[in-house]
């Protein structure tokens, strides 16, 4: 799979936990911060804590770290599985 593909499972996968219930397509610039925490972090739960404090900043509400943690084992196995290996 493609990067491209990779990039925009995630943002599917963002839209469809819709962390805050604000519908698809309202949460733009976190999810364009997310998917590069993504690329950038292997550490499941360092990223897990990447989303919150990313949440946290915009929306000045604190989710909850399991739920964090929960999404970003999906995101992660979603790069993880679109990674080419020769």
């Amino acid at each position: 799979m493609q990067i491209q593909q990779v990039n925009i499972q995630l943002v599917n996968t963002i839209n469809e936990w819709d962390p805050f219930g604000m519908g698809d397509g309202n949460y733009e610039t976190e999810i364009a911060d997310i998917v590069q925490a993504v690329h950038d972090i292997e550490d499941q739960n360092k990223l897990a804590m990447m989303i919150q404090s990313i949440f946290e900043f915009s929306f000045e509400k604190l989710l909850p770290l399991e739920e964090c943690v929960e999404v970003a084992a999906k995101l992660l196995s979603i790069k993880d599985d679109g990674v080419c290996t020769i």
